[in-house]
């Protein structure tokens, strides 16, 4: 939905408690999946602005240190105009806002369709042109694959972590979405599935979390919860693969 109501002052001095006593930080949160700054039409792009602008007020209102957002689709439009669009939307959206030590983390995607940010190049290009809107990245293990980057191997992993340190600066990736994929690497296939039961598996998980330039990157699970218990159990299976 389009809609969602401010926070409630006492709710947010709760958070702020909560996340004191168990030391949950950073506080990454996600914006909506109907929100599309690079879209062509005129009216799911002026939704889209405001329904960011909004995203951003939450995230400054409650302290949140990342706001994730997906680059969206160019449908209708060159790549290039897609990605100015985003980049001219981006911008808008928090024209006249105090980031407050809020940063825009972009996630890579599949690729699938007219979807921006699958290459790891698409997503430096925005970052690039955001202005005064402060920028990261967001790093997807299941998108990545998909898209045809293979992190399931060590030799995959080791070529892709470089790529993105290259491209991106390793500096700038705020968090790693840890989910395993149902699509084969360059599927293209948007598919989540438990830590291990996927073609990332769980010797691909092992090395992803252990590698020396991301094992202190936080890691938030998108996993699917099929059943009660399938959340803490998908986080007990990262945590038997992390070698302290």
């Amino acid at each position: 939905m389009w809609r969602a109501s401010a926070p409630k002052a006492p709710d947010i001095l709760k958070l702020r408690a909560a996340r004191e006593k168990l030391d949950l930080y950073p506080l990454a949160i996600h914006a909506g999946y109907l929100i599309n700054l690079a879209s062509a039409d005129e009216t799911i792009r002026a939704k889209s602005i405001a329904g960011f602008r909004g995203e951003l007020e939450r995230a400054i209102a409650i302290g949140a240190e990342f706001l994730v957002v997906h680059p969206g689709s160019y449908k209708g439009q060159t790549l290039e105009a897609g990605i100015q669009a985003f980049v001219e939307g981006l911008a808008e959206s928090a024209k006249g806002l105090e980031m407050s030590g809020l940063t825009v983390l972009l996630e890579n995607t599949v690729g699938s369709g007219a979807q921006i940010g699958s290459k790891f190049e698409e997503l430096r290009t925005i970052h690039d042109a955001s202005g005064t809107v402060p920028t990261g990245f967001c790093l997807d293990t299941c998108h990545m694959l998909a898209a045809g980057f293979d992190v399931a191997t060590s030799a995959g992993l080791e070529q892709t972590v470089e790529h993105a340190e290259r491209v991106l600066g390793l500096e700038r990736v705020g968090v790693i979405h840890a989910n395993d994929s149902k699509g084969a690497l360059g599927s293209h296939l948007d598919r989540h599935m438990n830590i291990g039961e996927g073609l990332i598996g769980t010797e691909g998980f092992r090395g992803i979390l252990n590698h020396p330039k991301l094992r202190k990157i936080p890691f938030i699970l998108e996993t699917p919860i099929d059943a009660e218990g399938d959340d803490r159990r998908n986080v007990e299976a990262l945590k038997n693969l992390y070698v302290e």
